[in-house]
């Protein structure tokens, strides 16, 4: 884009051959015609098209959780974009057309922050405990960072966020799902934040759990 400070004739609007002339907050500027694309249907754009719908639909329920988990991505572009640029690199599996999240290369949360050490995954009824060792005061790690746990609910498309959970000293994060999820599959991500948010860490992938059913 050519920007025109003051030419002889000063701005222009409209089209002049292959130039476009326009004016946005009072500066004058102009671009040249976009070129047309002849087959814009290609198999290499329908496999990122695919790819793109794929992992927006996964994380569309997580936007809001996303502007804590990945607010160190968030200077140069939205927190959902980048999750979104990670996952299409990292977290797509399977081939075109029949693409598949690969779940446990998902990061809900991102940052140097140190993550969860010797995880283990339970739970009694509705109830589901993701529990970690104490690595406070490793590296950065603190005993008041506090976690920040996801359980996805594929089949229905459900979500359960919390972003002020349990002490890392502590060593368990206890979710309550609804009566609705009986029998359901979930999968379990969590991840830390420092006390002052201004650390976070790479989330972990504990795996499905089963929810009995009554």
């Amino acid at each position: 884009m050519g920007r025109i400070r003051k030419g002889i004739l000063g701005g222009f609007s409209g089209k002049v051959g292959t130039v476009v002339g326009a004016n946005w907050r009072h500066i004058s500027y102009m671009r040249s015609l976009p070129q047309k694309v002849r087959n814009p249907r290609t198999e290499a754009q329908l496999k990122q098209r695919s790819k793109i719908i794929l992992v927006v639909s996964f994380l569309k329920p997580l936007t809001a959780f996303l502007r804590t988990g990945w607010k160190l991505f968030a200077k140069r572009q939205s927190a959902f974009n980048a999750a979104t640029a990670y996952m299409l690199a990292n977290a797509i599996r399977g081939t075109f057309p029949n693409y598949q999240i690969d779940f446990d290369k998902v990061l809900v949360t991102r940052g140097s922050l140190p993550p969860v050490i010797s995880p283990a995954l339970g739970g009694t009824g509705k109830v589901v405990s993701m529990q970690w060792g104490n690595n406070s005061n490793v590296g950065s790690a603190k005993t008041t960072d506090k976690a920040l746990a996801v359980l996805l609910n594929p089949a229905s498309g459900e979500i359960i966020c919390i972003v002020d959970g349990a002490t890392r000293v502590t060593g368990k994060q206890d979710v309550t799902t609804p009566d609705s999820w009986e029998g359901a599959s979930v999968h379990c991500y969590l991840g830390f934040i420092s006390e002052d948010g201004k650390e976070v860490s790479n989330s972990f992938y504990y795996g499905n759990h089963t929810l009995p059913t009554s």
